[in-house]
């Protein structure tokens, strides 16, 4: 390629001479070439739907000049003759190139390509032009795909760092201004001045991609070693150099040790390839309150860039469909890395020390044992995915998270189940295999298997091809002082080994491995004066639960696990029972500033049954109020309804000055979810009973019921992300004086000119209603929420600010209009539109109908400040049925809000990018 930066625009200009020789034996009339720029061109490519998916709205609403493509591209051969190209509409980063002459096994064709490759903004990816100009480039050029079992791998830019490149060998000028830096892991061959520019002659022999940065200044700094030469922008100002040699040089002695030797003499070790795949944990805090030592976060931080940089320039897989084996080698390096060198540390560093800590759980687990709870994390949620999952398939929490660890996780657990050093020894073969060919998952396999002294099949069907689970217990044990006599119930009935340990006072006094032929099965062992038998204690295997791997030899209750009230929130403890308790602070306009305590058992880990009971005290009232649940969550691995939840729930509050009410509630609701699971649609029936005691209130008709039970029941669809919304509701209801049903449709859709449309269809209807009251009819602008399920400050108020909180729901209007209720049937569709940014226009109408009456058409219009959908908005009224709004007394008093204090349903906003 000859490259030359047009800096004002963020342009390169290229010329390209691409020799491609075909090494298959199949006669090819087309080549595929990855143009990964190209994915930033539109708002409608595969890596913007990701962007969707995940509920970044960065790239959608940034300008066209902050976005990227290729451009004027023309492609010749080598008669110089135009040569037919073309994209589709599902893979517009991918060109099709039409050979003249069919190209035979063993042949070569040369193309010659002209074209412009804009660069996007870094604000996406980190890769791109930052706000200061300078540039860090990653799949700015055309490149030939990974030609492999008959056909090219076309994969499009999915912002996953796995493109399927050819192996390619590299000869690059690149023309730069002359006050700027070039940084690569490319040779470096000739580097020719003149006044306005310099010419970096590159070179790179048997690679699918490579690092290049231009930059005003450089902020990287290069290390020599007597293996390669190490250049890194890894951030850490309190490390002086000598102190990051050492340990720069420790990494990739321990590194070449483990794997095998770099084949390139440069490696690049970037913050930008650090923040895109972080070490999370260490990253969640703030500096000042990190709790590791600067030397240990350096070291952390740069082994696991380095560790990733190494592999993905040596191997030869594909990176998507094969990840696994890039994350499993990577953490099981992590963790044989720390376990040498950092053994004493913990999963909260030096804050394990401080005496406030000492309760917790996570202050005392060492910093390896993390890994495994972030996995069961995902698996207790039902939410993990097989390790062969192509990576694209991976829910975020997943790809970047979860099911890294697991793969390491794994590997590790084969490696000490096989010892002798036969999984570190198939490693280095598999990695000197990538020299000299492409490779796949089942080059490693077959050599894992060649050297394996033991049946490992289970391995490989179990553990990297499906998502079943691991889960051993104990069945029966008893004991002599000599012995002890036990059987081991696999209770998923898969065939995987687990180690059993022999624990006095803390400390290991045996060890054994149960192979598969010995589950499920009784045996005796000797004692060692053991004091309780435990599976699995090093978290060797990766179990779905650990509470039921233990069994103590002396007491009379052998079992029974103590009390442990822990503050605020904890990891899992097998050993304990944890109850967890918070204070808590919660208000309404009847029972004012209510402080209460939490008590739960809600660990990190979601757990098959849990309680949550919330007492408090009303300071209006004097009195105990509250709130209290119990839930058990049935699990389903294989199918779409994915959990059943069982629930009783009660409470008890003020629902007007002086009036309380109380509700139990039994429900069960069957959750759905589509086989993607990176698919945002929800779906779930549910089925509940409410049970209702109220108080009569002074400022209530007496002739309302006080006390009802009321059968609802309910299905909702929906799926959301950035672009779109859509969700339906059907929700239907029996009482003793009444019978309906109600659907209700929303819609939201934003535009690629950035402009946003809502809507929102309800229609609700009774079966029968024989109440003599408005208590249980339809509510135009504000339910009388009979069933207790929305969040009213004060949801007895008929006026004052109060009653202008808005909860969407019913008829969903904004102003509040002489008619307001429906004892027999009513349909309204609300709609807005976005003029600027989060300023809307809204408006609604309504018919509705009331026994012995006529129907009524009603309409409402004004402003909508949106600032966080369904959280923080504010309506202002204009013109309705009442007529022009802002020119009637009290407007003040018209102007309706939607404000969430609910810390939980906040976090959740943020977090369903993850999940």
């Amino acid at each position: 390629m000859i490259v030359e930066l047009v800096p004002t625009t963020h342009t390169l200009r290229i010329q390209q001479e691409i020799t491609f020789i075909n090494a298959s034996n199949d006669t090819l009339s087309s080549i595929v070439l990855n143009d990964w720029n190209h994915a930033y061109s539109d708002k409608n490519t595969p890596l913007a739907q990701r962007f969707s998916d995940e509920f970044y709205r960065g790239f959608h609403l940034a300008r066209d000049s902050e976005r990227g493509g290729t451009s004027n591209l023309t492609i010749l051969n080598f008669d110089k003759l135009f040569l037919s190209w073309n994209r589709t509409t599902e893979n517009p980063d991918l060109i099709t190139v039409d050979l003249r002459d069919k190209l035979m096994p063993n042949q070569s064709v040369t193309l010659y390509l002209t074209y412009f490759s804009k660069i996007p903004s870094n604000q996406f990816t980190k890769y791109g032009y930052a706000s200061n100009g300078n540039l860090n480039l990653k799949n700015w050029y055309v490149t030939p795909a990974r030609y492999e079992n008959s056909a090219f791998v076309k994969y499009s830019n999915c912002n996953l760092d796995d493109s399927a490149n050819g192996t390619v060998d590299f000869f690059i000028q690149f023309k730069i201004p002359k006050e700027a830096v070039l940084t690569t892991d490319l040779v470096v061959t000739n580097q020719i001045e003149d006044k306005a520019q310099i010419n970096y002659h590159l070179e790179g022999k048997s690679r699918t991609d490579f690092n290049l940065f231009i930059e005003s200044k450089s902020n990287f700094i290069s290390y020599q070693n007597d293996k390669n030469e190490v250049i890194t922008d890894i951030n850490s100002t309190k490390l002086d150099t000598i102190q990051k040699i050492l340990i720069i040089n420790r990494i990739a002695h321990f590194v070449d040790e483990i794997i095998g030797a770099y084949p390139h003499p440069k490696i690049l070790v970037t913050q930008t390839n650090y923040d895109r795949n972080p070490f999370y944990g260490l990253n969640q805090l703030p500096q000042f309150l990190n709790p590791f030592e600067d030397d240990f976060l350096f070291e952390i931080k740069f082994l696991k860039t380095y560790v990733e940089t190494y592999l993905k320039s040596s191997l030869r897989l594909d990176p998507r469909k094969d990840n696994w084996i890039y994350d499993a080698i990577q953490m099981d390096l992590m963790i044989k890395y720390v376990e040498q060198f950092h053994p004493n540390t913990t999963m909260l560093g030096k804050a394990s020390q401080f005496k406030l800590l000492k309760n917790y759980n996570l202050a005392t687990l060492k910093f390896n044992q993390q890994y495994s709870y972030f996995y069961m994390l995902m698996a207790r949620k039902n939410l993990d995915q097989s390790l062969s999952s192509s990576k694209t398939e991976l829910i975020k929490f997943n790809e970047q998270i979860a099911s890294k660890y697991r793969a390491g996780l794994s590997i590790n657990f084969l490696d000490k189940y096989l010892q002798n050093g036969i999984v570190k020894k198939s490693i280095q073969e598999f990695y000197t295999l990538n020299k000299s060919k492409q490779t796949s998952s089942k080059d490693f396999e077959s050599i894992l298997k060649s050297n394996a002294t033991k049946n490992i099949n289970w391995f490989f069907s179990t553990i990297v091809h499906s998502r079943e689970l691991i889960d051993y217990k104990f069945a029966k044990v008893s004991k002599t002082k000599d012995s002890i006599t036990f059987s081991i119930k696999n209770k998923t009935d898969l065939p995987i080994p687990i180690p059993i340990y022999g624990v006095k006072k803390k400390e290991i006094v045996f060890k054994d491995w149960l192979d598969l032929k010995e589950c499920d099965s009784t045996f005796t062992i000797k004692r060692n004066q053991a004091d309780r038998i435990i599976l699995n204690y090093n978290n060797e295997v990766p179990e779905i639960n650990l509470r039921n791997n233990w069994k103590k030899l002396e007491g009379f209750f052998p079992n029974n696990r103590p009390i442990k009230f822990v503050f605020m929130k904890d990891l899992e403890d097998p050993y304990f029972n944890q109850i967890l308790y918070i204070p808590t602070v919660t208000y309404n306009l009847y029972d004012g500033v209510s402080p209460g305590i939490r008590l739960h058992n809600k660990t990190i880990l979601d757990k098959p049954i849990t309680f949550d009971i919330n007492p408090a005290f009303s300071s209006k009232t004097n009195n105990l109020i509250g709130s209290g649940a119990l839930i058990m969550n049935e699990n389903y691995r294989n199918s779409s309804l994915y959990t059943i939840r069982y629930a009783l729930s009660g409470s008890y509050f003020h629902y007007a000055p002086n009036a309380s009410y109380s509700k139990i509630t039994p429900s069960v609701e069957f959750r759905i979810r589509e086989a993607d699971l990176r698919d945002n649609r929800k779906q779930s029936f549910m089925a509940r009973q409410v049970m209702v005691n109220r108080e009569q209130s002074e400022i209530n008709s007496s002739d309302l019921t006080e006390n009802y039970s009321i059968f609802n029941f309910r299905y909702s669809n929906s799926k959301t992300e950035v672009t779109h919304h859509f969700s339906s509701l059907t929700d239907v209801q029996f009482a003793r004086n009444f019978g309906k049903i109600a659907s209700e449709i929303e819609y939201r859709k934003l535009f690629e000119n950035n402009r946003q449309i809502n809507i929102r269809f309800y229609t609700g209807v009774f079966l029968f209603n024989t109440t003599n009251s408005d208590f249980f009819s339809f509510g135009l602008d504000r339910p009388t929420d009979y069933l207790f399920d929305y969040g009213f400050y004060g949801r007895s108020e008929s006026s004052g600010f109060f009653s202008q909180q808005y909860i969407q729901s019913e008829g969903g209007f904004k102003s509040k209009l002489n008619q307001s209720f429906s004892n027999q049937w009513m349909s309204t569709l609300n709609g807005s539109f976005n003029i600027w940014n989060w300023i809307e226009l809204y408006g609604d109408i309504g018919y509705l109908k009331n026994r012995h009456s006529k129907g009524q058409f009603l309409y409402d219009s004004g402003l909508r400040l949106n600032l966080v959908t369904d959280y923080f908005e504010v309506y202002f009224p204009l013109y309705s049925s009442n007529g022009f709004e802002p020119l009637q007394n009290s407007y003040n008093e018209k102007i309706r809000f939607v404000l969430t204090l609910s810390p939980a349903t906040l976090i959740n906003l943020f977090n369903r990018k993850w999940f």
